[in-house]
């Protein structure tokens, strides 16, 4: 069986990049959504992962953030596993989340897509 994996942006690229790279391996479904309040609609399907922008800013100025997404996450299992993804490299936000229950927080730069694979890859080994 396929493990089901969100990804959370706000940005359709990020989207449309992290889509193509996991759809294309075997094993993995991927559903996307542009904001927290979608993921959290759809948590009834069971994720085994959820990758989570910290900023989620396009929706609106009343939309959730991505640590007010992955407290609530938590709040309704705190089974499902939540990797952050982020530009920000600020020391203090990565252990914020980090210590909110992230497991793990992966900076956006030019190889962030090659860290996202390993890192998806090692947790579905465990």
């Amino acid at each position: 069986m396929d493990k089901l994996i969100f990804f959370v942006d706000d940005d359709k690229m990020m989207l449309n990049l992290m889509e193509y790279t996991f759809k294309c391996r075997e094993g993995f479904e991927v559903k996307s959504y542009f904001s927290g309040e979608e993921c959290i609609r759809n948590l009834p399907l069971n994720p085994q992962l959820i990758v989570l922008d910290y900023y989620l800013g396009s929706a609106g100025e009343n939309s959730m953030s991505g640590l007010d997404t992955m407290r609530k996450i938590n709040s309704i299992n705190k089974n499902i596993p939540v990797i952050i993804l982020s530009r920000e490299k600020d020391r203090g936000t990565i252990e914020k989340f980090i210590e909110e229950g992230a497991m793990k927080y992966v900076v956006k730069d030019h190889f962030f897509i090659d860290t996202l694979i390993e890192t998806i890859e090692e947790h579905f080994a465990k």
